[in-house]
Formats: C-alpha cells, structure tokens, sequence
C-alpha cells in the first residue's frame, strides 16, 4: 500500500491561465524563474542572431537566399533530403559565380577557384601553404583521422607510401589483377543472357539487369584485390559481402550525422557511432583486420596498393586499417558511379553509343586484346567519360576548405578569414557560364578541346579528382579501370535502356549519390 503522504501535492487547474497557474507548487520558484527567462531570451538571441548574419556578417555582401543566411538549419535540412547539391546549383544559375550558401560558407564556380582553394598557397600573404580542410565536413567526434582528414605532414608519408602503388609501373604489373575480374564480369553477364532470359524478350538470349549493381560488384572486387590481397567475391556469388553491405550504409549515413553536427548535435553523432553502430563497427573493423593480418603474412612482394603501407615503419596496423577502409570506399564507389552514368547517358544518346561502339569494336578483333594500356587509343571514350564526370560528377558537392587568418582572394574576390569555402562541383559544370548547352550530352566538346572550334567551354573547371597537394592520388587507375570495363561491355554486348521514361540521372546526393538501380537489356555479339 502506498502512504497517501508520501504522494506529491495534487495539482488542478480548471482553466488555463499564467504560466504560475500550470505549475505544481513543488517546482522551486528559481526554477519557474529560469523557465521563463529562457522563453524570453531564445527568441531574442535568435532573432539577434538572424539579424546579425543578414546585415552585419563579414559575409554579408555575399548573394544568395536569405534562409540560407540566417543559420545552419536550412543547410541542414537540404543537407539530410538529399538536395543540397541540385539547389547550390540552382542558386548559382540565379546568383552568379559565388554564392552565399549558409551563414559562413561560400560556393564558387570560377575555374581559378580550385587552385586558390586546394592549391598550394603562395607569396608574401600566404601565412600557410594550403588552406586546412573544414572539420564541420571532415571530422567526426570520436573516430580516427583517415588521410582524407590527416594533419598536413601526415598526409604527406601517407601518401607517399601509397605513391608506389598507383604509379604507371604498377598499374601495369596489376593488369591481370584487374583484368581479371573484368573478364568474370563479362562471363556472368553472358551467363545470365541464358539462365536469365528477359520476359518481355522470350526467345532470345537477351536479359534484363541492374548493371549499376554489377559495375558495384565489379569495382569492388577489383579494389578489394588490390587493397586486401583477395577479393570480396561479389561477381563470384552475385551478392554484396557483409563488409562491402555494412560499409554502403555507413557511407549512405555521412548526410545525416554532418547535418546533425551542423545544427548542434554533435554529442548524438558520437553516441550514435559509439553505442548504436557498434556492433557494425566491430564486425567492420575485425573483418578489416583479418583481411590486413592475412594480407601483411604473404611472404612474396605483390604489385598491389597497401605494400609501401606494409612497409612503412612505424605505422601500426590501426592506422593501416583506417587507410584501407578509405582506399575502398574512394576506389570503389565513385568508379562504378561514373560508370553508371556514362551508360545512361550513353544510353539516352543512342548516335553517341553508335559512335563509341564504332571506334570500340573497329579498334579490337578480339577480346583478349582490350587491356589497361590498349583502351588508352580510344579518344571518343574518354570524351565520354570526361562528359559523364560533367553531368554526372561522382561527387556532386564541395569539399570544403577554411579561409586562414588574414583572408584570401579566390577567384578576383577577397574572402574574409574562417570562412568555409569550395567549388561545388555539380553547380560549376552545369552553368552557362562554363560550358554552352550545359544539361546536354556532348562528348565531342572534349574532342575539340585543344582546338580553335570550341572556345566557349571552360575545361580547366572540371576536376572531378581535385586538384592540389590532396587531390586524388588514383586517378590515372580509375581512368584505365573504367575504359576496361566499358570497352569490355560494349565489345560483348549490345545494350539498350530497360526504362526509357525513367529520368534515372535525377537523384538525391548525401555526400555521395544514392544510385538507384539501372536496368538495361544485354544481348552477347560474341559467344
């Protein structure tokens, strides 16, 4: 039984009234104090705070939307719906060439842009030699630097140890690595036209698939093999590997935890990652370890990308497995993004696949002789790459950089000190300003690129890879691995999109793209 004394006071009110009236009398007065000084003082600060960042922000002078300006929640949202990059885009359209695109974030679309944001910083006014990365993008509380986000001099050996691996030499001691895998590719794809046929084609051998998904099992395994010293088996069971799976949804996740940290909530990101994800985490960093450990015990010196790692000293297994981690998501995900584009728009330009699969097929007589180095000699392709990257850039935003102490000029503009700053990708490539007829596919601009014909793109704006000391170091490897695959398919096969109504280049963007699948018909050329 329960003592009717020990019950706290019983409270009634009969109708509503001060704010006095709806407290029980228990509630200390300093606290009723406080509850109403902080329902005064809210308001003010953040009207006060509005109004401070619309008329008196060293930004101020800055064009675009007004909510952007007032604080990071509009950004935030944008940020977690998957539409900042489509809206940055917009604004440029209607703003010019820098706009203002919260509180104290400016986006550029000026070529001379890149090299004033990521290039190494020069002359008398240069305090420091590169402007530092913004942490409100790069870093998450609690988890350990990678060398996206390394300190510049740590960077530096990173990347010097990983140099080895990526050069022309080794590129071509990895051909059969890569090779091989995209011959796999190839074979269950041509399995699949007989043990799959498409049901809107009975009769023939043709078959409808998710090629996105493919181009993902496919640049998987190949940087798998290349990272780990095995692959993850993706194209051998047609399936995601748990480790790939749990990945993909920690990357899909980054949109969400930096707009929770831009509004504030940085305390629930690392609860998140501590105590929510933890059981992914673990089971990520054991099967990352594991791979690392039978990786590090190969007696026999291999041509693949974590060897000068190995053989850096002082570097534990930790910061090993961090770099790898990266090494996968960045060798892996924008690859198969860019070659889900270029099929698409290839697809949605039959006269330009006719023209590629022309130079493609002219070009081999056999299978065997598309490799890394011969799929260099095809021009038309790499327009059709570079194009793609235009209109459908692996990353679509910024990568944000922080003005130093004393400010910068970027691009012709002074720019104030702490500001954050970036070249949005998607919002300079598709701009009149840069390049004429912007929204179409035109890969012939890049093939009179160094010509007096086409004076009115402005190439030197496109860098999907960045550019400056951090750019990215795999480029030239993403290039050849791409053709391969691409020679290969359209070698093999002839392609046709499954949804032609279907707008499928038109999706969200959280950091990087949320791919929706792409269906196409495949029908094998050769046996």
């Amino acid at each position: 039984m329960i003592d009717s004394s020990s019950r706290l006071p019983y409270f009634k009110c009969k109708r509503i009234g001060p704010l006095e009236t709806m407290i029980p009398p228990y509630i200390e007065p300093n606290v009723l104090g406080l509850v109403k000084l902080t329902a005064v003082l809210l308001p003010i600060y953040l009207l006060g705070h509005a109004v401070y960042n619309l008329f008196f922000h060293p930004l101020r002078r800055f064009p675009g939307p007004c909510l952007q300006h007032i604080s990071y929640h509009a950004y935030a949202y944008r940020l977690s719906r998957g539409t900042l990059a489509h809206d940055v885009a917009k604004w440029h359209r209607q703003y010019g060439p820098v706009v203002r695109i919260s509180p104290d974030q400016l986006s550029f679309i000026e070529p001379d842009a890149w090299k004033d944001i990521c290039g190494h910083r020069t002359g008398s006014k240069a305090n420091v030699d590169e402007m530092p990365k913004w942490p409100g993008f790069y870093t998450v509380n609690g988890r350990p630097r990678t060398i996206i986000n390394e300190t510049k001099e740590n960077h530096a050996v990173l990347r010097r140890s990983l140099a080895h691996g990526f050069s022309d030499r080794s590129m071509r001691l990895q051909e059969p690595i890569i090779g091989s895998y995209v011959d796999l590719l190839i074979r269950r794809l041509k399995e699949r036209c007989h043990s799959e046929p498409a049901a809107d084609r009975p009769g023939g051998l043709t078959t409808r698939q998710d090629i996105k998904t493919w181009y993902n099992w496919t640049t998987f395994d190949v940087i798998g093999d290349l990272a780990f010293g095995e692959p993850f088996d993706c194209l051998e069971k047609a399936e995601y590997h748990p480790w790939v799976d749990n990945m993909n949804k920690t990357t899909k996740s980054f949109g969400a935890f930096m707009a929770l940290k831009l509004v504030g909530f940085h305390w629930l990101v690392t609860a998140i990652l501590k105590y929510g994800l933890s059981k992914t985490r673990e089971d990520h960093m054991r099967r990352t370890m594991a791979k690392i450990e039978r990786r590090a015990s190969l007696t026999v010196e291999r041509p693949d990308l974590i060897e000068g790692l190995l053989q850096l000293k002082g570097l534990g297994k930790e910061q090993i497995r961090i770099t790898a981690g990266t090494l996968i998501i960045a060798g892996s995900e924008t690859t198969a993004t860019l070659l889900s584009g270029v099929t698409y728009l290839l697809l949605k330009n039959p006269e330009k696949l006719a023209r590629l699969n022309e130079e493609v097929r002219s070009a081999f007589n056999d299978d065997n002789e598309i490799t890394l180095m011969s799929v260099a000699n095809l021009p038309y392709m790499l327009a059709c790459l570079d194009e793609a990257a235009r209109l459908y850039p692996p990353v679509a935003g910024g990568t944000p950089r922080v003005v130093p102490a004393g400010g910068a000029s970027i691009a012709g503009t002074y720019v104030p000190e702490n500001t954050v700053v970036s070249v949005w990708q998607m919002a300079a490539y598709q701009n009149e300003q840069n390049f004429h007829e912007p929204f179409s596919f035109k890969p012939e601009r890049f093939i009179e690129r160094n010509s007096k014909v086409n004076t009115r793109d402005r190439f030197e704006v496109l860098q999907p890879f960045s550019v400056g000391p951090r750019n990215c170091i795999g480029r030239n490897l993403a290039y050849a691995e791409m053709r391969l695959i691409l020679a290969k398919i359209l070698f093999n096969f002839d392609i046709e999109l499954a949804d032609k109504e279907k707008d499928w280049i038109d999706h969200k963007s959280y950091v990087l793209w949320d791919k929706p699948a792409l269906d196409i018909y495949l029908t094998p050329v050769r046996p």
